[in-house]
């Protein structure tokens, strides 16, 4: 079965858009992508019909709501194919999930001169934690190597691991520059040296099926926003064994089972990880998300979304004086490049004024770009309600650029 993207786009109605009296073509995916018709019909549902706080309520609502809030996190479990529901635990997104192991995981495991490992090609959510950690508990923050087509050096990361080695902490799929790491192998690696391993996949749970149980991760993290969902709701897939033994991040109602001035006791698991009110309504609305994209099928969003890299690829490529920056074996829809002689954002305004959303900049990603010794890149990411067409008008606006800039 193919995707009729046509019908596809008719479900996204910020894509009908004009921007600057053309009509908004969107290559910013990568930031966050939009939200299908289902998702936010779901949202307006729950907050006009059956709005009640969860878990707390002996009412209908609540109760009601509770239910449906559980449900979500049983299609979070399938989706990723976690073994129980108890280790999806629900939070803010990708940032606060990787805080929160980070803080956790460290106030039980990390000390004075242990290491903790993380790549060049991290998202400064992935980097900040853990340097905060390493200055707090005075532990080491060791940084795998990169070669020139953006591909983690897996030997170099195999010398680096040690008996001080504590965690380590990679992204599935590199935002900036678009490259699959074979975070099979690093996890391998790391369990051979019984060490846990974290892994975002911010970049990639939108790209194709993650499956945790084959994967064998420890930890595994990702945002509703990036998967078509809404903002605000992210998650944290833990082994039942770590979740158990870490200490929670954040503490208040719902998280405890009992507190006396003397002394508290946390809950059982998810709920010991998810303090205060949840955000009920994002999580329904992610699993609707979820269940939108099954629908389309993963393998032909797969399938589509190659061909739309390749093409784009292509295309960019027989531009003169345009450079594209990783240039990895294994890629999702994601091309960063740049124009000889003009600056990214200089070239991205001029992109803006054309219809067309891309991202210029650094992208959170500063010691890469210093790796690269370049100040930052255009990116353009592609998602299934994307066409080649699209790509043919953001060509046609790199020459423009040129010209203007000629």
């Amino acid at each position: 079965m193919s995707l009729d993207i046509q019908k596809i786009r008719k479900d996204f109605p910020i894509l009908s858009q004009q921007v600057y009296k053309k009509p908004l073509i969107y290559f910013d995916n990568g930031a966050t992508t939009q939200k299908p018709r289902v998702v936010l019909d779901e949202e307006i549902k729950i907050y006009t019909q059956e709005n009640s706080n969860i878990h707390r309520g002996v009412h209908f609502l609540s109760e009601q709501l509770t239910q449906r809030y559980e449900d979500a996190r049983k299609v979070v479990q399938k989706f990723i194919n976690a073994p129980n529901d108890h280790e999806v635990i629900f939070t803010s997104g990708t940032t606060e999930s990787i805080n929160t192991i980070a803080f956790s995981f460290g106030e039980k495991y990390v000390y004075e001169g242990d290491e903790i490992i993380i790549s060049t090609l991290e998202h400064h959510a992935n980097i900040v934690p853990w340097q905060m950690l390493c200055e707090r508990k005075k532990a080491v923050l060791k940084v795998i190597p990169i070669n020139e087509k953006g591909e983690i050096l897996l030997d170099e990361y195999e010398k680096m691991i040690s008996p001080k080695t504590k965690i380590v902490s990679v992204n599935h799929v590199s935002n900036a520059l678009g490259t699959v790491n074979d975070v099979k192998s690093i996890i391998e690696i790391a369990h051979q040296n019984n060490v846990p391993v974290l892994i975002d996949g911010a970049q990639s749970i939108q790209h194709g099926k993650v499956d945790v149980q084959e994967l064998d991760c420890d930890f595994y993290v990702f945002s509703g926003h990036k998967v078509y969902g809404p903002n605000g709701i992210g998650v944290i897939y833990g082994k039942e064994k770590w979740l158990n033994e870490i200490p929670p991040f954040m503490t208040g109602g719902e998280m405890i089972k009992k507190v006396t001035f003397e002394k508290t006791t946390f809950n059982e698991l998810p709920f010991k990880f998810e303090a205060g009110t949840p955000n009920y309504v994002a999580a329904i609305g992610l699993a609707t998300a979820i269940e939108y994209i099954q629908q389309l099928g993963l393998e032909n969003i797969v399938a589509y979304e190659k061909e739309l890299l390749d093409y784009a690829t292509q295309k960019l490529e027989s531009i003169e004086g345009l450079k594209i920056i990783g240039t990895a074996e294994n890629k999702v829809s994601v091309i960063s490049f740049n124009l000889e002689n003009i600056h990214p954002y200089d070239a991205g305004m001029v992109i803006d004024k054309m219809g067309i959303a891309v991202r210029t900049g650094h992208h959170c990603a500063e010691p890469l770009m210093q790796r690269l010794n370049i100040e930052g890149t255009i990116r353009a990411s592609f998602s299934f309600y994307n066409t080649k067409e699209e790509i043919d008008k953001l060509c046609e606006a790199i020459m423009t650029v040129k010209q203007m800039f000629g």
